[in-house]
């Protein structure tokens, strides 16, 4: 929850921003359909909610009946609790790892992204893997992965005999950074 100092002419933009931050009031919004899977969402934990006014992602929950041992290098399926059903096909959505604890404890989802299309209604899985050298215990309700909604651009392939010349051309693996 963001502390209102006084100073903000806009939730957590300060009126001498001279740049093209948007405000609360310029994010675009989607209504998404959500089903709860787990009765203690809405009572014991919160719904998804985005944790500052300025979040990309709604927090996802290890909706698990009891701490659960991850030992190090194991991977296991967890439920977020929820199941989802975006519907506009222009959209889809992402389910990211929590930065600090992969970088803390070695916590990152085993598929490092998930990808939820808008035609999906099934419940959200986490896929969670230890790659530290040490057990990590989830507890019931941990903060797991973040839910990312993202525009969608579908390409329309076009079938051609060769490429316009680029500079970079078929460089890759770290051909820009030569020198």
């Amino acid at each position: 929850m963001a502390l209102a100092t006084g100073t903000e002419n806009r939730i957590g933009t300060p009126p001498d921003r001279t740049d093209c931050t948007p405000s609360a009031g310029d994010i675009v919004r989607h209504r998404l359909d959500v089903r709860v899977l787990d009765g203690r969402i809405g009572t014991e934990f919160p719904l998804p909610e985005y944790a500052t006014s300025a979040s990309a992602g709604l927090d996802l929950r290890a909706m698990i009946d009891a701490p659960l041992m991850l030992d190090a290098g194991a991977t296991m399926l967890i439920s977020s609790g929820i199941a989802i059903h975006i519907a506009d096909p222009s959209l889809a959505a992402v389910i990211l790892p929590r930065s600090g604890l992969g970088h803390k404890h070695g916590i990152v989802l085993g598929n490092l992204v998930g990808l939820i299309d808008a035609d999906y209604q099934g419940p959200l899985m986490l896929s969670v893997w230890n790659r530290s050298q040490s057990t990590f215990t989830i507890q019931p309700g941990d903060r797991l992965a973040q839910l990312v909604l993202v525009p969608i651009v579908r390409a329309e392939l076009n079938l051609v005999d060769e490429f316009v010349a680029s500079d970079r051309g078929a460089g890759g693996f770290g051909h820009t950074g030569r020198q």
